[in-house]
């Protein structure tokens, strides 16, 4: 999924009649793909990179991302120049600021992955905003379900109570770096109540499910149920939650692999394609558009505990969505380092 022609990372690859053909760029998940590839040996990391330097394919996004209006793209910049190693960081770290990522409206997602971010960047010089950020995130948890809305400063509608899992995966993350590297024991809480939460609320075969509901931490529709939950976001999560505070998340971690290596939906099938040597990104109900979600969450806006019954059996979890992209591969070297993974 990296184009040596224009040393970029593609959006995604995608099963069609023709073949797996590639499509679109993306310098979100070329930043990703580099924080992955950072924790491998460089000869690994440059055979990925069909042996072009890290380091020069990041200053390429580093210059296309300076300017960029999406906090989420500049603040995963920063954060794999930082763990590269690489010095000219101040227009992506200027651009972060600008952004305000400690009182304007921003996803979740994006405003964890600025003091993810910031936290590995220790030495930057953004006076007490990392002390903002991480307040920001710990303010914002439920105090009753323990996540995180999908959006900080917005999200009123009819979706305005429905959170997804990257809005508790990348929090959980973001503020057991914190906890662990400053002993912040209001990050350290909030990242080990979060943690629990998806643990408790995992699937019976291991299945990260999709949407909570921020006012009581239930499951408002679990699919689709996505690979990278299962090998990489779940797993670089948790460990890092286990990491900061102690909390035992490999008994959760294994049945998510679980899954993915036998899933029941698939009928003990899996998304990984041995064959295509790619991922598949997803099972999915078979339905009309993004119909059970919409049902899910204007019910549940109703009333904390109504939910459409039947679902499974009017649309049936057994849909594969056959793309994968960049970013999952990137996620699952950052969660599992050589140095972790041991033969089992």
């Amino acid at each position: 999924m990296y184009d040596p022609a224009s040393g970029q990372f593609l959006f995604r690859v995608r099963r069609t009649e023709a073949g797996i053909v590639p499509e679109g760029r993306s310098d979100r998940y070329a930043a990703i793909t580099l924080l992955g590839l950072a924790g491998e040996a460089p000869a690994d990391a440059r055979r990925a990179l069909h042996e072009a330097d890290p380091g020069l394919i990041w200053r390429g996004l580093a210059a296309r991302t300076a300017q960029s209006p999406n906090l989420g793209d500049v603040a995963l910049a920063l954060w794999a120049g930082a763990v590269l190693g690489e010095t000219a960081r101040e227009g992506l770290l200027s651009r972060l600021i600008e952004l305000r990522p400690a009182d304007a409206p921003h996803p979740t997602v994006e405003v964890a992955w600025a003091l993810a971010a910031l936290t590995v960047d220790a030495e930057a010089p953004v006076g007490d905003l990392r002390d903002q950020l991480a307040r920001r995130l710990v303010e914002s948890q439920g105090p009753r379900s323990a996540a995180f809305p999908h959006v900080l400063g917005g999200g009123t509608g009819v979706r305005g109570h429905v959170c997804c899992f990257a809005d508790l995966v990348y929090p959980i993350q973001a503020l057991s770096f914190r906890a662990e590297r400053l002993g912040d024991a209001a990050a350290a809480g909030a990242a080990r109540r979060a943690a629990e939460l998806i643990v408790k609320r995992q699937g019976p075969q291991g299945q990260w499910w999709w949407h909570y509901d921020l006012r009581t931490g239930e499951v408002v529709e679990g699919y689709p149920v996505y690979a990278v939950h299962q090998d990489a976001m779940a797993p670089m999560a948790l460990l890092a939650a286990a990491k900061a505070t102690g909390l035992d998340v490999t008994p959760a971690i294994e049945l998510g692999l679980d899954w993915l290596d036998h899933s029941p939906e698939l009928d003990g099938g899996s998304l990984i394609d041995t064959g295509a040597g790619l991922i598949w990104r997803k099972v999915a109900r078979r339905e009309p558009g993004k119909l059970s979600r919409s049902l899910q969450a204007a019910v549940s806006r109703a009333h904390p505990a109504l939910r459409i019954p039947g679902l499974d059996l009017a649309f049936p979890p057994t849909a594969i969505d056959y793309e994968d992209r960049p970013y999952h591969l990137g996620w699952l070297l950052f969660a599992f380092p050589p140095e972790s993974v041991a033969p089992r």
